[in-house]
């Protein structure tokens, strides 16, 4: 139970059919109630079609390239690049009984399907390209409404949101004792099964509703947000409790925790299977109760995380988000750094704080979480380069976070939009912002904890550049590839010395200050690199290639 499951593949290489069809005397489970189940965090309508009322049989996860089996009233789970995707695909579907067509934008513009679509008379929504397509279907799956479960399913006669009464549900089927926390340890619901024992811990977490300060708490937490599947911890104690837990997710977001006591009494034999399939109902639960709680929030929400994604027209953004389309803007990246972090855990305990300090810049600014870092889309005046106090936002932000909760970060500030079509290349420039700082700081070099795209242009253009493969290894010059040779073989700094010499325009003194050693020292070194490696340093395109070369591998290395 301390092993760790593969990931599973975004892309089938089968097709898959599940049947969903509800018991004959249920309602019909339709494609507007399986949408309004999973939310826009699954599902995203990009049109509708005239489909959206219509019934649900089957779903089917199709690859690129096979057959196009038959269904009545399916949804259609489309693998693969949607530029790849023929509109002929999306009528074929149609005609053979399909209500819905599910794609990855992938960051195309799904214009020409969304035509095709309305053309077919089907309906065309979006999943976000870290879904899983196995674990939308078995979202879309879960998702009936309780009128509409069979008999023997678990979970599915408890009503979505109320998480009290699935602990319970979930505490009598694996049979011990369970709390549902979020990712902070802050205890959302538990069971309270008179049969099944608590100890000291638990007792705690439920009345101070937040799991007990413990050396080992962190650690834990780790593993199960990192893990596939459950996680078994034995205690080290007798008066303690040995545990199981599992993370419970919508694609690669982490929602929340289920913990169960495995010895008090002892737990079901296939306690990790049930233990699963409760996390994929606490999923379809936990959205539910957020989106309850604030549903006007969690609609914006994942409105800015289609559009930082490219994946939702800027009108249609914009009317999610309340803002004009032509609003300028610009995205901030939150990212917690630290060799013992751990960034999902991190970011969902700053995501709070960040959205408090960008709503006092602006009323209609928003955050969301996302891979372990924390996206800000704050509006602005104008287009120019960030401003002063946006840069000391940033700075305050910063340095709140380190005071208050003892985490360091860094924050990469984007190029301004122009409007919202522009805020996906906005966060593409705090993401590569970010990579700078990051690299830095993994070098030991100095390194601001807040920076703006103008601020290091130019090593974000090296990096665009190194990305492209220029640096790459069996690419690179003959002479560059001869130097790093040498290097690593004779224990020498000839690339070191050459780079800082060509860096100070060939002044022999500045580079030996920068080396800390003789200005003669440095004189023959370049001698000797020219003799042993055919090098000319009087070919400026040599010297411009050579210079690239080795300053893209400093920083990639």
């Amino acid at each position: 139970m301390h092993g760790r499951s593969s990931p599973e593949s975004s892309i089938p290489s089968a097709t898959f059919v599940v049947p969903v069809e509800p018991p004959a005397d249920a309602p019909d489970l339709t494609l507007d109630r399986i949408v309004a189940n999973l939310g826009p965090h699954a599902l995203h309508v990009i049109t509708a079609g005239g489909r959206l009322c219509g019934k649900v049989r089957e779903v089917v996860v199709h690859g690129p390239g096979e057959p196009l089996p038959p269904a009545d009233a399916g949804i259609l789970l489309l693998t693969g690049s949607p530029s790849t995707q023929a509109a002929g695909t999306v009528h074929e579907a149609s005609a053979a009984g399909y209500r819905a067509v599910v794609v990855k934008a992938f960051g195309d513009d799904l214009a020409r399907l969304a035509q095709a679509a309305d053309e077919a008379g089907i309906a065309l929504l979006t999943t976000p390209d870290e879904m899983a397509w196995r674990h939308l279907d078995a979202l879309i799956s879960s998702s009936k409404e309780p009128a509409l479960s069979d008999a023997t399913d678990r979970f599915a006669a408890i009503g979505l949101g109320d998480l009290f009464a699935l602990a319970n549900a979930i505490a009598t089927s694996v049979g011990g004792a369970i709390t549902i926390e979020d990712p902070t340890g802050r205890v959302i619901a538990y069971s309270n099964l008179p049969h099944q024992e608590i100890d000291e811990i638990r007792r705690l977490g439920i009345l101070g509703r937040q799991t007990p300060d413990r050396p080992t708490n962190y650690e834990e937490y780790q593993a199960v947000l990192r893990s596939e599947s459950p996680v078994y911890f034995e205690s080290p104690v007798p008066e303690y409790a040995s545990r199981m837990a599992i993370a419970v997710r919508a694609g690669t977001e982490a929602l929340g925790l289920i913990w169960v006591l495995t010895d008090r009494p002892p737990v079901v034999a296939r306690a990790e299977r049930v233990l699963v399939d409760a996390a994929r109902a606490t999923t379809l639960h936990l959205l539910r109760a957020r989106g309850q709680r604030d549903p006007e929030r969690a609609r914006r929400t994942e409105a800015l995380r289609l559009l930082l994604d490219g994946a939702v027209a800027p009108r249609s953004a914009a009317a999610q988000l309340g803002i004009k389309p032509d609003t300028p803007s610009v995205v901030l990246v939150i990212a917690p750094v630290g060799d013992d972090v751990e960034p999902i855990l991190a970011a969902s305990r700053i995501v709070d704080l960040v959205t408090l300090y960008c709503e006092a810049w602006h009323s209609s600014a928003l955050c969301v979480t996302d891979s372990g870092v924390v996206y800000a889309l704050l509006p602005t005046r104008t287009t120019d380069e960030p401003s002063p106090r946006l840069l000391k936002l940033a700075d305050d932000l910063a340095a709140t976070i380190q005071r208050s909760g003892h985490l360091d970060v860094l924050v990469g500030i984007g190029s301004c939009a122009a409007g919202l079509a522009d805020v996906p290349e906005s966060r593409a420039m705090a993401d590569r912002v970010l990579a700078v700082l990051s690299g830095r700081s993994s070098r030991g070099e100095p390194t601001p904890r807040v920076a703006s795209v103008e601020q290091v242009r130019t090593e974000v253009v090296l990096r665009m550049v190194a990305n492209q493969g220029a640096a790459v290894e069996g690419q690179l010059l003959g002479p560059v590839r001869a130097i790093r040779e040498h290097d690593q073989l004779h224990g020498t700094e000839y690339a070191e010395s050459l780079l800082t010499y060509l860096s100070s325009f060939g002044d022999a003194v500045r580079a030996a200050e920068a080396l800390n050693i003789h200005e003669n020292t440095m004189r023959y070194r370049i001698r000797r690199i020219e003799t042993m490696f055919d090098l000319s340093l009087e070919d400026g395109d040599q010297i411009l290639a050579t210079w690239l070369q080795l300053r893209l591998l400093r920083l990639i290395d």
